[in-house]
C-alpha cells in the first residue's frame, strides 16, 4: 500500500520538476483547433466583443436607414437595436443571450460603452458654446426658466406616486423621497441638446428665429440639468449629509480650479503650439485626452459620476479660431460610430418590456409620457410667448424642447447604476424617452411647415396681412416712367458666392458697378448694396453643427468673402456698399437659405453662378477621370438646386442664373491636344528641366484688354420675365462702355409697360441702344447673330419664362438636345436654344455668356396660374422639386 503511494508521489514530483517537457502554449490556431468564438474567454475577450459590436453597429445602421427618411434621430435606432437584442425580443430565443450577450461577457462590453460615454460627454461639452448662450441670454433665460421650472415641479409631483408604488423593488437602494424626487424632476425637465440640433437641421430650422431660441434655451437647460443631476448622484453616493456637503464643496472647488487655473495654462500651451490658428497638434490631442481621463477619474473618486469630469473639460476648451470644431473633428467619428451605439444599445439591453405586466404599470407609463411631454410644451410655449413670438411659433418651441433623446437615456442609465431606478421604472422612462423623441419631428413639421414660415416672414415684413392677402401699391404710367428714368431695376443685389464661380460672377457684378455712367446729371441713383452669401454644407457631424454658432464670428476672415468684397469695392464708379456672410446649412436647404437671406435683406435680385465643377460641390475633384465626367451643364444636382432657387425665391426677389462663357468651351483642347510631359531633358546649362512644365498652368485673360467694349443682347417676347430682363440690361447699359441690343418678337397687341420702358431707354442711352423687331421664327437668329462682335464680350440676357417655344428655335443642324431638353425645364426654352447652339459653334471660338432672369412674382397673380407654373417647371426634376414647386405655388396664391 505504501509502495503504491510512494510511486504516485514520485511520478507527481517528476511531472512537476519537468514542466517544459510536457506543458504547451494555449491554442493559437483558432477554429482549426476547435475554438468556439461565441464562448466567452476571460483571457481573450476581444473575440466575443467583436461579435457583439458588429451586431450592434450593423443593426443600428440598418434600423436608422428607414428612420432617417422620416427625419428621426439616430438615437432611436440605437435604443431600438438594444431593445431588439435584449430580453424583450431576441432574448426570448433560447440560447441567444447565453451565446451573444452572456452575463460574464458583458463586462468588456460595458467597459467600452462607458469609455465611449465619457468621450461623448466631452464632445457635448465642446458643442456648448457659452459665448453663444451669453449673446442671447435674455431669450435663453426667459424660455429655459419656464421650460425647466414647470416640468421639474410636475416631475416632483409624479415622483410621489412612483416612490410609493415602486420603491424597494429589487435592484434599488434605500433612498429618501427627496433624492428620488430630485432625480425624477431632472429626468422630466431635461432636454436633449445634441439631438435637438440634428432635428433642427433635418427640419431646416437651424438658422430661423425658432432655431436660435431653441438652441440657446437648450444650452441653458443642459447646463442646469447636468448640475442638478450631479447633485442628485452626490446625495445618493454620499449616504450622510455631512459627506454630501464635502463632496459638493470639493466639486465646486474643482470647477473653479478648472476655470481659473487649468484653462489659462491650457490656453498658454495652445498659443505656443499655434493650435488655435492651425488646429490641434498630435501632442495637444494627447494632452486633451489625458485631461479628459484625469478629470473623469477625479470626479469619480470624489463621489460624482465620471462623465461630469469629461463634460467640464469640454466646457473649458476654447472656441477661439475654431479650435473646438477642429478638435471635435478628430474625435467624433469613432465615438459616434462605435462607442455611442454600444452605450445606447446597452440601455436597450437593460430594458425589459416584459416587466410592464399590469394595468397599474401601464398607467404609470402613460402618466410619465404625458407629464414629460405636456409639461415641457407648456413651459416652452409660455416662455416663448413672453418673448413676443406668435402662438404657433411658441408651440413649436415648446414641442422642440420636449425632445428627450440621448441625454435622457444617459440620465436614466446613471439612475440605474446608482440604484435610484429599478429595471421596471427604468423601462418605463425609456419608453417615455422613445415616444417623446420620436414624436418631436412629425409634430414640428405639422405645426411649423415651410409654407407657414414663409407666410409669417411676409407678414412680419408687411407684404401681406394676417389672412394672407397681399398688400400692394399700384403705380400709374407716369410713376412707372419716372421709376425707369431715375431708378435701377435692382439696387439691392445678393450674390451666391461659390469658390468655382467667383471670377465669373465678379465679371457680371462689375457690369452693375463699373464704368462712367451716362445717366442725366439731375438723376440721383440710390446707392447700390451688394451682399455676398457663401453657403457651407452642414452635415450630421457634431463639428459641422458647431460651425453654425461660430462661423459667423469669423465670416470676415473667409477668403472667398474677402476676395469678393475687395474686388467689388475696388471696381466701382458709384456709391456701393459691399457686405458678406457665411451660412452653414444642409445641402438640401441651400435654396431655402438663399431665399431666407434675400427676405431679410429686402433683396431685389439674387445672382447665382452656374457650377463650374460639374457637380454641386464647389471644389473640383482633381483625381477623377475627365473622360468619365459629364458635361458641366449636364449636372442633375445643380439643375435641381437652380429649380429650387427659382421656386423658393419667386415671391421674394428676382433671380438671375449666370452661365459663364467658359462653361461652353471644349476643355479637351485646353492643353493644345498634347499630353503633359514630365520627362526630364538636358538643357544648354547642363541642368535637367521638366519639359513643358508650364502646360498645366491655369491662364487668365483680362476682360479689359479686348477693347473694353461690352455688348448686351436681350430678348423681349412680351412676358413679365422678359420685361425684367430688359430692365436689368438697361441698368447694366448705363455705363458708356456697354452697348445694348434689344431683340423684340413681333406679337399681336401692345405692351404699354414695355413701351414706356423703351422710350426711357432711348432717351437715356441714345445711340448705344438698338431695337430689332423680328417675327417669331427669326428671333433665334437675331439673338445670336453678329460675327463681327467678339463672343467674349457678348452677354445674352433672356427671361426664364419667355413665350418663344423651343420648337420655333432655329438651330442649323440641330445637335443632340439631351442636355438642352432637360435645361429647358430649369432655365426655359430660350436658354435651351442658346445652350444647344453652342454644340455647333466654330472650333476655338468662345461662346457668349448667358444670364437667365426670373422676375419677382406679382402678388396679384392668379392662384391657378401660379400653381400651374410651379408644377410645370418642376416636371422631370424629381418628386422633391415637384413638391417644393407646388407648395410654394399654393402658398403664393393663398
Amino acid at each position: 500500500m505504501s509502495t503504491v503511494t510512494m510511486t504516485v508521489t514520485a511520478a507527481a514530483r517528476t511531472a512537476t520538476a519537468m514542466p517544459t517537457a510536457t506543458a504547451r502554449a494555449p491554442a493559437q490556431a483558432g477554429l482549426f483547433e476547435g475554438l468556439n468564438p461565441s464562448v466567452y474567454n476571460a483571457a481573450d475577450p476581444i473575440v466575443l466583443f467583436i461579435i457583439q459590436a458588429t451586431i450592434v453597429v450593423a443593426l443600428t445602421r440598418l434600423l436608422y436607414w428607414p428612420l432617417a427618411k422620416i427625419r428621426e434621430p439616430r438615437v432611436i435606432a440605437e435604443v431600438i437595436a438594444g431593445i431588439i437584442l435584449g430580453p424583450s425580443v431576441m432574448g426570448r430565443i433560447p440560447g441567444f443571450t447565453a451565446a451573444i450577450f452572456p452575463p460574464a461577457g458583458m463586462a468588456p462590453f460595458r467597459l467600452v460603452a462607458n469609455i465611449g460615454l465619457v468621450f461623448f460627454l466631452f464632445l457635448v461639452g465642446l458643442e456648448i458654446n457659452l459665448g453663444y448662450l451669453l449673446s442671447n441670454w435674455r431669450v435663453a433665460l426667459g424660455v429655459a426658466s419656464f421650460d425647466m421650472a414647470i416640468p421639474f415641479g410636475c416631475g416632483v409631483a409624479l415622483a410621489y406616486g412612483l416612490y410609493n408604488e415602486f420603491a424597494g423593488e429589487p435592484g434599488t437602494a434605500p433612498i429618501s423621497f427627496g433624492v428620488f424626487a430630485l432625480f425624477i424632476g431632472v429626468a422630466i425637465a431635461i432636454t436633449a441638446f445634441p439631438v435637438l440640433c440634428r432635428i433642427l437641421i433635418s427640419l431646416k430650422l437651424l438658422n430661423t428665429t425658432v432655431g436660435v431660441i431653441v438652441l440657446t434655451s437648450g444650452i441653458a437647460n443642459d447646463v442646469v440639468g447636468w448640475i442638478l443631476l450631479a447633485l442628485c448622484v452626490t446625495l445618493v453616493n454620499a449616504g450622510a449629509g455631512i459627506t454630501a456637503l464635502y463632496v459638493l464643496l470639493v466639486a465646486v472647488g474643482y470647477s473653479l480650479v478648472l476655470a481659473y487655473a487649468v484653462r489659462p495654462a491650457f490656453m498658454m500651451v495652445l498659443r505656443r503650439t499655434h493650435s488655435l490658428e492651425n488646429g490641434p497638434t498630435e501632442g495637444v490631442v494627447a494632452l486633451t485626452i489625458m485631461m479628459v481621463l484625469a478629470s473623469s477619474f477625479f470626479t469619480s473618486v470624489i463621489g460624482v459620476h465620471s462623465i461630469f469630469g469629461a463634460f467640464m473639460i469640454g466646457l473649458i476648451c476654447p472656441h477661439e479660431g475654431g479650435f473646438a470644431i477642429k478638435l471635435t473633428e478628430k474625435i467624433e467619428d469613432l465615438t459616434a460610430t462605435l462607442f455611442v451605439p454600444l452605450f445606447f444599445a446597452l440601455s436597450g439591453i437593460n430594458t425589459n418590456l416584459g416587466l410592464l405586466d399590469s394595468g397599474v404599470v401601464w398607467g404609470y407609463v402613460i402618466a410619465v409620457t404625458v407629464v414629460a411631454f405636456v409639461s415641457k410644451v407648456v413651459g416652452g410655449t409660455i416662455g416663448a410667448r413672453m418673448n413676443g413670438l406668435v402662438w404657433r411659433e411658441s408651440f413649436t418651441i415648446g414641442t422642440l424642447m420636449s425632445c428627450k433623446g440621448l441625454v435622457e437615456l444617459i440620465v436614466l442609465n446613471i439612475g440605474l447604476q446608482a440604484k435610484i431606478l429599478s429595471t421596471r421604472t427604468f423601462t418605463m422612462f425609456v419608453v417615455m424617452a422613445l415616444v417623446t423623441t420620436f414624436a418631436t419631428a412629425p409634430l414640428v413639421s405639422w405645426l411649423y411647415p415651410p409654407a407657414y414660415q414663409q407666410k409669417l416672414e411676409l407678414w412680419k415684413k408687411g407684404r401681406i396681412d394676417w389672412d394672407g392677402n397681399p398688400i400692394q401699391h399700384h403705380d400709374s404710367e407716369h410713376d412707372s416712367e419716372e421709376k425707369y428714368r431715375q431708378g435701377d431695376a435692382a439696387t439691392r443685389l445678393m450674390v451666391y458666392l461659390r469658390t468655382d464661380g467667383l471670377s465669373s460672377i465678379l465679371s457680371l457684378v462689375s457690369l452693375f458697378t463699373g464704368g462712367q455712367s451716362s445717366l442725366p446729371e439731375t438723376s440721383d441713383p440710390a446707392p447700390l448694396r451688394i451682399h455676398g452669401c457663401r453657403l457651407v454644407e452642414l452635415t450630421e457631424r457634431s463639428s459641422s453643427m458647431m460651425k453654425v454658432s461660430e462661423i459667423e464670428e469669423h465670416a470676415g476672415q473667409d477668403p472667398i468673402v474677402k476676395a469678393f468684397g475687395t474686388s467689388t469695392a475696388n471696381n466701382t464708379a458709384r456709391d456701393v456698399f459691399v457686405s458678406g456672410q457665411v451660412s452653414v446649412v444642409p445641402e438640401g436647404s441651400f435654396a431655402d437659405a438663399l431665399a431666407s437671406q434675400a427676405t431679410r435683406g429686402n433683396t431685389d435680385l439674387l445672382l447665382v453662378p452656374w457650377s463650374e465643377t460639374g457637380s454641386l460641390t464647389e471644389m473640383p475633384s482633381y483625381f477623377s477621370s475627365a473622360k468619365d465626367a459629364p458635361p458641366l451643364l449636364d449636372n442633375p444636382a445643380f439643375r435641381l438646386l437652380a429649380a429650387q432657387i427659382f421656386e423658393s425665391a419667386r415671391s421674394i426677389t428676382a433671380v438671375g442664373v449666370f452661365i459663364d462663357k467658359s462653361l461652353f468651351a471644349d476643355r479637351s483642347h485646353e492643353t493644345g491636344g498634347a499630353p503633359l510631359s514630365r520627362q526630364l531633358t538636358r538643357g544648354s546649362a547642363g541642368v535637367s528641366l521638366a519639359e513643358g512644365h508650364d502646360l498645366n498652368a491655369v491662364k487668365f485673360h483680362s476682360a479689359g484688354r479686348r477693347g473694353g467694349q461690352k455688348l448686351l443682347r436681350v430678348l423681349h417676347d412680351g412676358g413679365e420675365d422678359d420685361l425684367y430682363a430688359v430692365r436689368i440690361a438697361f441698368q447694366m447699359a448705363h455705363y458708356e462702355t456697354v452697348k445694348l441690343e434689344v431683340v423684340e418678337v413681333i406679337r399681336d397687341g401692345i405692351d404699354s409697360e414695355y413701351a414706356v420702358l423703351k422710350s426711357v431707354i432711348t432717351e437715356v442711352i441714345g445711340d448705344r441702344v438698338t431695337f430689332t423687331a423680328v417675327p417669331v421664327g427669326k428671333a433665334w437668329g437675331a439673338l445670336l447673330a453678329g460675327d463681327e462682335t467678339p463672343a467674349s464680350s457678348l452677354l445674352v440676357v433672356v427671361g426664364r419664362s419667355a413665350l418663344l417655344p423651343a420648337t420655333e428655335v432655329e438651330i442649323p443642324d440641330e445637335p443632340s438636345t439631351s442636355t438642352a431638353s432637360v435645361m429647358a425645364k430649369v432655365l426655359g426654352p430660350v436658354a435651351e436654344g442658346v445652350i444647344a447652339a453652342q454644340g455647333k459653334r466654330e472650333a476655338g471660338k468662345l461662346a457668349p455668356s448667358l444670364l437667365v432672369v426670373q422676375a419677382k412674382q406679382s402678388a396679384m397673380a392668379d392662384e391657378e396660374h401660379l400653381k400651374g407654373q410651379a408644377v410645370g417647371r418642376a416636371v422631370g426634376l424629381g418628386s422633391k422639386a415637384l413638391g417644393l414647386g407646388a407648395g410654394v405655388g399654393a402658398f403664393l396664391g393663398s
